[in-house]
């Protein structure tokens, strides 16, 4: 798609609103210039998504935690445990 855009006298550009939809941007979002030669570049700048499901379950992406996640979820397993212990009383 070529579209003509003209500066305005603060030296800003209206991206049009057909292109803003089709390409999922909205107020606040960041875009990425580059420049080489008498080319500029617009890219949406989108960091990549912690989360990504997998086989229909959400899967953590990121680097490891300094937490222990494993003791964590032991931990909060082993307080229901002890709650419903002592809700069946």
């Amino acid at each position: 798609m070529t579209i003509r855009l003209t500066l305005d006298r603060s030296g800003r550009i209206v991206i049009p609103k057909v292109l803003r939809e089709e390409m999922n941007l909205g107020p606040g979002d960041t875009l990425l210039l580059e420049s080489e030669g008498a080319e500029i570049t617009l890219r949406p700048f989108r960091q990549e998504a912690l989360l990504k499901k997998e086989k229909g379950v959400w899967v953590y992406q990121g680097s490891a935690a300094d937490l222990l996640i494993p003791e964590f979820i032991d931990a909060q397993r082993q307080e229901r445990l002890q709650q419903l212990a002592l809700v069946s009383e």
